[in-house]
This record gives C-alpha cells, structure tokens and sequence, in this order.
C-alpha cells in the first residue's frame, strides 16, 4: 500500500511537471516492478480516470472548458474506449507492447514539427470529433494511455485548433474514454482496484507539487527535459518488452 502511494505520487509528480498523461510513466514503471503489461494498463486506466476527472474539474472552475465543444470528442472517446477490454483481451502483449512504442515515438517526433498557431479558429465540427474520438479511445486506452498524444497532432495538425482549445478538449477526451475504458476492462478482469486507486490518489497530490515546479521552470530547459523522457522511456520499453 505504501509503495502504491509512493508509486501514485512519483507519476503525479511526473505527469504534472513535464504536461504529459500519467499512463506514460506509470506503465514503464510497473512493468520493471515485475507487473505483467496487461496488469500494468489497467491500473493506468483507473490512475488516469481519477486524475482526468480532478483536472476537467479545475479547467472547468478557471473557464478553460467548453463542455459543449468537448462533448462529441468525449462521447467518440467513451464509444472507442469500451471496446479496450476486448482489444485487452484478445491482443498479445507484444502488440500492445508496438502500439505503445508507437504513440511514444509520435510523441518524441512531434517536437522536431512545428505547427504555426492559426490566427483565426475554425468553427467546432462535432461528427469530425466524434468519429477522431472512437478512433484515438479505442488506440489509447487499449494501451494504457491518455490519448492526448494522438489528439493534440490531430486537432492542431489537420483541423487548425488553436493549442489552449485542443488541450481543454483532451482532458475532457480522457474523463469519458477512461472511465469508459475502466469498466470495459473491469468486465474483462484486468483491474486491479486496490492498487490502481491507491496509486491514484497518490498520483492526484504528485500532480499538485509537479504543475507548481513546471511553472517556475524555464520553457527550454523543460523542452529538453521532457524529449529526454520520452526517449528513455521508449528505450527502456524495448529493453523490457522485447529482451
């Protein structure tokens, strides 16, 4: 229990200071805790419900959430996201491993792109989001991870939404996709509830200390640091997954 805290409060930390989804961190970490990378998702799935829900919630109180603009990304989310537990169930964990690796290797290339930030902002188009929703859930959770990985180069990339707009709108992509996502592959038996909310709740307090160090940190040095990350942790996963 003590160790789950701890665990929870690292990948808080983590998640807070370098802006990234918990799932990230938490899944490399449990695997080399000798957690089976079924085991290890959906623990991050139960981490990333609690911590989404808290974040919406504090965007919601400083205006920064448009429920209404969210709701189809979100609805599309939850739709993609119950199917987790079945894709859980029925791939091999080499695959899950390769889908991983690849959503941390979108990540590490995304900071060699540079995407001007558009001037004007197109007008919010619910079946586009709906069907990106289904399609980045079901990905996403399947994997353990938040999906803002893939969402952010979608709706900046090809439909030309400001920044501030696309990560509002992620989070709340990840409140419906993770707790869709949470009873999916509890159906499928695949939570373990005693760690996944214990490393939750500690991951909630974590988040707290890692935003305020983000914010007094400069933005380069957190650029570099954040690259860095995400390339030991593509490597550690090869290393664990596949020797």
């Amino acid at each position: 229990m003590i160790l789950a805290i701890i665990i929870g409060i690292i990948t808080g930390f983590f998640s807070g200071f370098l802006g990234v989804g918990g799932g990230t961190i938490l899944v490399p970490i449990l695997l080399f805790l000798g957690f089976s990378l079924k085991e290890a998702i959906g623990i991050s799935v139960t981490q990333m419900m609690m911590s989404s829900i808290y974040g919406s919630f504090l965007n919601y109180k400083k205006g920064l959430l448009k429920i209404k603009n969210g709701l189809s990304l979100a609805l599309g989310g939850a739709l993609g996201a119950s199917l987790s537990g079945f894709i859980v169930k029925h791939t091999s964990k080499e695959i899950l491993g390769a889908i991983f690796l690849s959503l941390v290797l979108i990540a590490i290339i995304r900071f060699f792109i540079t995407v001007k930030e558009p001037a004007t902002e197109p007008p919010i188009d619910n079946k586009k989001l709906f069907f990106i929703g289904i399609f980045v859930g079901a990905i996403a959770i399947s994997v353990g991870v938040g999906g803002a990985v893939l969402i952010t180069p979608i709706l900046v990339g090809f439909l030309k939404y400001k920044l501030k707009t696309t990560v509002s709108l992620s989070l709340f992509f990840v409140v419906f996709s993770s707790i869709a996502g949470f009873i999916s592959q509890s159906l499928a038996g695949h939570i373990n509830y005693i760690e996944g909310f214990t490393i939750g709740l500690g991951s909630l307090i974590g988040t707290h200390f890692g935003v305020k160090l983000y914010h007094k940190i400069d933005t380069k040095i957190h650029k570099k640091i954040l690259l860095a990350w995400y390339i030991l942790i593509f490597f550690a996963m090869i290393y664990k997954l596949y020797f």
